[in-house]
């Protein structure tokens, strides 16, 4: 089983029940289990105007190899209606494979470790919650990474829990 690291993120059509549905949708797939989710951040969106984001991270374990696992995590982005329009857009749902055991892949449909893990805070953040001390490639945990990125605009949300 490979142990595995994703971000969520939505911010349309009631973000925080797009992840409870995404959630729901992982925990019942029959070669994923969910171990661990963060808590819930409201973050600033990059790119063009749009509401905030709600983001969380979250630990699996599968069996799944990393395009069958993307395969999976983007049929439930297509179950809750994901539209790919516009890059760094609005969404309902975003899956995306953080780490993938210690694997190090760079293919046209995935990349693993995600190439911008370190200049993301609103993936860092909810990463921090539930593995601080996860290695990259290059030996910086996610801790050391989040000291030197900037946090500005990232709350808690008051959902708390995933």
């Amino acid at each position: 089983m490979a142990d595995v690291y994703i971000a969520l993120g939505s911010n349309l059509d009631s973000p925080h029940s797009q992840l409870d549905s995404a959630l729901k949708a992982i925990a019942q797939h029959p070669d994923i289990q969910l171990i661990r989710v963060s808590s819930r951040y409201q973050t600033p969106p990059i790119g063009p105007q749009q509401p905030d984001f709600i983001n969380a991270a979250a630990q699996l374990s599968t069996q799944l190899p990393p395009l069958e696992l993307l395969d999976a995590l983007q049929a439930i982005e297509q179950q809750q209606n994901r539209v790919r329009s516009i890059h760094w857009g609005p969404r309902t749902l975003d899956l995306d494979i953080l780490f993938y055991d210690n694997l190090q892949l760079d293919s046209e449909r995935l990349t693993i470790p995600h190439p911008r893990i370190g200049e993301r805070a609103f993936v860092l953040v909810p990463l921090a919650d539930i593995n601080a001390q996860l290695r990259l490639s290059n030996g910086e945990t996610v801790a050391q990474l989040l000291a030197n990125c900037s946090q500005q605009g990232i709350v808690k949300s008051p959902f708390g829990e995933a």
